[in-house]
């Protein structure tokens, strides 16, 4: 796959249905901030369906935040405080 992630340790599975046929979900998407996130390694494995589809992260805020909490306070934890956090990002999800 060739991305790693420092939120969920194995990027060979979908991290919501276990299929091992993935694609890279950057937690913070759009042009910008999909580098940023290949950067801190904020991406995580999801399968077509629970990325794209119907019901996947784009499609579903509460997952989707849910996911970018974990990226906010990994990076907190690791990079900085909630200031550098917001500096990086643009807005705080804590």
């Amino acid at each position: 796959m060739g991305k790693k992630s420092v939120i969920y340790d194995c990027m060979d599975n979908c991290i919501v249905c276990g299929s091992p046929y993935v694609e890279v979900h950057h937690i913070f998407f759009g042009t910008a901030n999909r580098k940023i996130s290949d950067k801190y390694g904020y991406v995580v494995p999801l399968c077509k369906e629970h990325h794209t589809g119907s019901t996947g992260i784009h499609f579903n805020r509460a997952f989707d935040l849910e996911i970018k909490k974990d990226a906010q306070k990994h990076f907190e934890a690791h990079f900085g405080a909630r200031n550098e956090f917001i500096k990086v990002f643009g807005k705080s999800y804590l």
